[in-house]
């Protein structure tokens, strides 16, 4: 078992290069798509300031919950909707400094103030988004959509069903 132990005054980038050794060492020889982002979206709560992670999976032409850590959440999203609705659209990261101000914004959790949202996506289809909730007002930026990125790359390469 490996464990995710965040360094005491670590910043960012150190925090982000402990997490994908982490979710590496998780995924290695795992298939189980469940069981493997189960124990990301644990790890992703651990981030700085984190009060929501999880992942939401394209069915269909929506995003359905899956694996994640905090307060209950929005179920299914449509396409287009919410952060991560338009994030999955565009195939594109979105870094939301206040979600008060961000049109459509879904409030799952009313606690909610900032967001990011990463699309997980193989070849050309989204298989569905990474999604990161703050009670502060613009915890991330460019620099966790830019490492997140690389585990949503992590993550594309797992096993999903067709």
């Amino acid at each position: 078992m490996h464990t995710f132990d965040l360094p005491a005054g670590a910043d960012r980038a150190e925090i982000y290069t402990e997490l994908i050794a982490t979710a590496e060492a998780l995924v290695a020889g795992e298939p189980d798509l469940v069981a493997n982002l189960a124990n990301l979206a644990a790890c992703l709560k651990q981030l700085p300031g984190v009060s929501w992670a999880g992942f939401y999976r394209r069915v269909g032409d929506d995003l359905v919950l899956g694996p994640f850590q905090g307060k209950l959440a929005c179920t299914r999203i449509g396409p287009g909707k919410g952060v991560c609705g338009t994030a999955a659209a565009r195939r594109e990261a979105l870094v939301v400094a206040d979600v008060a101000a961000f049109p459509g914004h879904i409030a799952c959790d009313a606690d909610s103030r900032s967001e990011v949202v990463v699309p997980i996506v193989r070849g050309a289809q989204v298989l569905g988004v990474i999604d990161l909730d703050s009670d502060r007002l613009d915890n991330f930026d460019a620099r966790d959509a830019e490492h997140l990125t690389r585990l949503a790359a992590l993550v594309a390469g797992l096993d999903w069903p067709a």
